[in-house]
């Protein structure tokens, strides 16, 4: 029986605790209706999305089946897809060997993490944004005699990528200490005044929040948001000093980038407990900073701390090679998508011009025509790299 399938099935015939129900992709039905049988406790089933069909959530299956089928052809290659509105999954698809239980690599999709922990540490007033970097570092790790730039470079400028730097600084395992490399680069303009994309600076991000609590980004997001939000303790790679990379390295599955945007479109609530400020939601995935004047240009439209805005009234976390979160507070929706793309500017492109309209304000009659199409196109997808 097929994924798809399996799902309207289920929906039909089974009913848990909330309303919801779990999809089992790789069981077949008696299988799966065993399974379904341990998920009693609420906990269990806090620990995945509760899922729908798509258009009892005004979500158009003929609309997705044409994003599958367009993507799988124009985009190298795209490895899996997740969309949900009104916070439940009415859409997931994996290219083949991708699959729902496989961590994918983020990215830089990891810097919108990274800001989330800083935004913790300054609700546990462990730091503030206006704090000034060199305030965490010793005096041995950045030149005696620091720049009058260096000097007024401050968290904030970090979030928004406006440090300074003219060039990012080359960081690699050869490099002893990213953050004396960091600090002894040259900073040839007024923090705050010039955009440029610095993935070394989210590294600085970590390392300041490792400093500012004791502990290593990805340990002290376990708690504060991994285990809220049912995420197993994730990897996230480190520099030779044991620093979380910050701006890369994290590896998740595409159910937990998802349930991240879900947070974030949510403003920080998850089961209706506030888990982060909405007013660190809200200037996180707000404009603080320019980027360009292109209209039309999905990384012109502005950037916070650590996400970009986007056309459309949208904002995302990205990543190399086509990961996105992408938030639609409009239309009540997150779209996760996992890929490895050379086009990611048409990836996303594609978002808008297939997915956009798939979505309605009211349900839809049901569509069991596509979705069975798109079911029988799903198990026969597979990733091309």
């Amino acid at each position: 029986m097929g994924f798809l399938r399996l799902n309207f099935l289920l929906s039909d015939l089974l009913a848990i605790k909330n309303g919801t129900f779990r999809m089992f992709r790789h069981y077949k039905l008696p299988m799966a209706l065993a399974l379904l049988a341990t998920l009693g406790s609420t906990a269990s089933a806090q620990k995945s999305l509760p899922r729908a069909t798509a258009e009892t959530q005004g979500v158009s299956t003929k609309q997705v089946l044409e994003f599958v089928r367009v993507a799988d052809e124009q985009v190298d290659s795209i490895h899996s897809l997740m969309i949900l509105r009104h916070g439940k999954v009415v859409t997931e698809v994996w290219w083949s060997p991708e699959s729902a239980n496989k961590p994918h690599i983020l990215w830089s999709l990891s810097k919108s993490f990274t800001s989330t922990a800083v935004g913790f540490a300054v609700q546990e007033g462990k730091l503030d944004v206006y704090d000034k970097v060199l305030g965490f570092f010793s005096e041995h790790e950045f030149e005696k005699s620091p720049s009058k730039n260096l000097k007024a470079m401050r968290v904030i400028d970090l979030l928004t990528m406006t440090c300074g730097h003219q060039q990012e600084v080359h960081l690699n395992s050869e490099v002893k200490n990213w953050a004396e490399a960091f600090l002894n680069h040259p900073v040839p303009h007024l923090p705050g005044t010039h955009f440029k994309y610095n993935t070394p600076g989210s590294y600085m991000l970590s390392r300041i929040v490792q400093e500012a609590t004791g502990e290593k980004v990805v340990e002290y997001l376990q708690p504060r948001l991994f285990d809220p939000l049912g995420i197993k303790p994730p990897r996230w790679d480190a520099c030779p000093q044991g620093v979380s990379l910050g701006g890369y390295g994290l590896y998740l599955r595409t159910e937990d980038i998802a349930k991240f945007g879900q947070l974030y479109l949510q403003k920080g609530r998850w089961h209706d407990k506030l888990i982060l400020p909405q007013e660190w939601i809200e200037k996180a995935t707000a404009k603080q900073v320019s980027n360009g004047n292109d209209p039309d240009n999905d990384w012109n439209q502005g950037y916070g701390f650590q996400f970009w805005r986007c056309t459309h009234g949208a904002y995302r976390g990205d990543g190399r090679d086509g990961q996105f979160c992408i938030v639609f507070p409009e239309q009540d929706a997150v779209i996760a998508i996992t890929s490895k793309t050379r086009n990611m500017g048409g990836e996303l492109k594609l978002v808008w011009e297939k997915l956009l309209p798939a979505f309605h304000e009211e349900p839809l009659p049901e569509d069991l025509k596509s979705q069975r199409e798109l079911e029988r196109f799903a198990e026969q997808l597979k990733a091309t790299r």
